[in-house]
């Protein structure tokens, strides 16, 4: 027997217990049998049909200036009011607002008067620190501080604007297992409240059609939440588009909604402040996923003609030309320089140093030096002068038996130089390595005909 064995005997003699140690993590068993079942709870019906679930993460989220956050100032008026079509209709309640990116004296404030809220049912929330003061609210760290706050004052709607910026110090936001550190408690606080809890996000740079997939951020921000809603301007319609994009309680299928930003007149005592107005119009006739699809294929066709246009004009320069050069003739042109930049892979040009403190060039990256000589042998890539036939036959080729080149105006570059058919003029021997008899102010696209 060791000593902590007899130690324990003399105590137990002694008629004196000793508390085991508690372990930190147990495991709690539930049979389903004795769970009630329960409808689900929503927060917002739409024409009978449940679009925010409460007690569930929900996530609103779009690019900048399409009205997201505005939606967060309509869902927190509605409450307030007791209007909104669910569970909390005719029933105000306490609304919590985390805003950390914007004034409340001079745009959140500003802006639930525009849209229609019982300021005193809506509280600023923020965390307080006994050695530094106000700081950021932080999650999950802060959870309980919230879920207590949320009884005590019988809130039905948080909204978190930005949700990113309350993810705890030391959380990669772009891996699933970190952010699902701060997700998952939230989540199960709002199921443990009742409360809707809307997190306001931002697309990332991707060009994708998916909504919740464009959220920043890692997978966690959509695979959490039971809904998302995807904010999107509709340029065609002159109006703005909200789209569920999932709906994990309810219809997955429900109409996209448009709605405007109308602008508000807010009396201070100090001026007008001139706001936002979220208003519903009625349903869309398209949805997210299109609007953003046609952005995708327009912003695809602009860079598909910025970069038809970039290697025309580098073959009109002989292959290459200062950058510099380049951008300020695409912008003669209409090209942005960032359409310009993305062009340029599709373009195959290439952007070198052309000499200390000289700046750099673009060259058109298949055009080799012995190419862009007169003794050069390669067949220049095709120029926007050259585009309509590719066929050696085209140009009326004699190529016989023997493999012999086909081209005279190719030959004429090794030889005394070719020269322009209308004109006499000599080519440039890109030109005339690509097949081209005529000079570009003479060129005729009926020739290739």
């Amino acid at each position: 027997m060791n000593h902590n064995d007899q130690a324990e005997e003399i105590l137990r003699n002694a008629g004196i217990t000793l508390d085991e140690p508690q372990p930190a993590r147990t495991l709690r068993l539930t049979r389903a049998s004795d769970i009630e079942p329960e409808p689900v709870v929503w927060a917002w019906l739409d024409e009978g049909e449940g679009r925010i679930p409460a007690g569930a993460l929900t996530v609103a989220a779009g690019r900048e200036g399409t009205g997201k956050s505005s939606f967060g100032m309509w869902m927190a008026a509605q409450i307030t009011r007791g209007l909104l079509p669910g569970n909390f209709q005719d029933r105000p309640r306490a609304v919590f607002y985390v805003a950390v990116e914007d004034s409340w004296k001079q745009t959140i404030v500003p802006r639930l008067i525009g849209a229609g809220a019982n300021l005193d049912l809506v509280y600023r929330v923020e965390a307080v620190e006994a050695e530094y003061g106000e700081t950021t609210l932080s999650l999950p760290q802060d959870n309980s501080l919230m879920e207590k706050a949320i009884a005590e004052h019988d809130v039905a709607l948080v909204v978190l604007d930005p949700l990113m910026s309350c993810i705890g110090k030391g959380i990669d936001t772009h891996r699933e297992r970190d952010v699902r550190t701060a997700l998952d408690p939230l989540a199960r606080m709002a199921d443990r409240t009742g409360a809707v809890l809307l997190g306001i996000a931002h697309f990332n740079k991707g060009s994708g059609t998916d909504p919740a997939s464009l959220i920043t951020g890692s997978g966690a921000f959509k695979n959490v939440p039971r809904a998302v809603f995807g904010f999107a301007k509709d340029d065609d319609n002159d109006c703005r588009v909200m789209t569920q994009a999932k709906n994990s309680l309810g219809r997955a299928d429900l109409p996209s909604l448009s709605y405007n930003i109308l602008s508000a007149e807010v009396p201070t005592r100090t001026g007008i402040a001139y706001v936002g107005r979220f208003v519903f119009t009625g349903q869309s006739t398209r949805s997210v996923d299109e609007i953003l699809a046609a952005g995708y294929e327009t912003d695809r066709g602009e860079r598909d003609d910025a970069a038809e246009w970039l290697r025309g004009y580098l073959m009109d320069q002989g292959g290459e030309a200062p950058a510099q050069d380049v951008k300020k003739a695409a912008a003669a042109d209409d090209i942005s320089v960032r359409t310009l930049q993305r062009a340029m892979g599709k373009a195959g040009v290439v952007s070198a140093r052309s000499g200390f403190g000289k700046g750099s060039v673009w060259r058109i990256e298949a055009l080799t030096t012995d190419t862009q000589s007169d003794t050069g042998s390669a067949v220049a890539p095709q120029s926007r002068h050259s585009r309509q036939g590719s066929d050696p036959g085209a140009n009326g080729a004699n190529g016989g038996a023997n493999g012999a080149d086909a081209n005279p105006a190719s030959r004429n570059v090794t030889d005394e130089g070719a020269r322009c058919t209308a004109c006499g003029d000599p080519l440039d021997p890109l030109h005339a390595a690509n097949g081209e008899t005529s000079c570009p102010s003479c060129f005729d696209p009926l020739d290739r005909a």
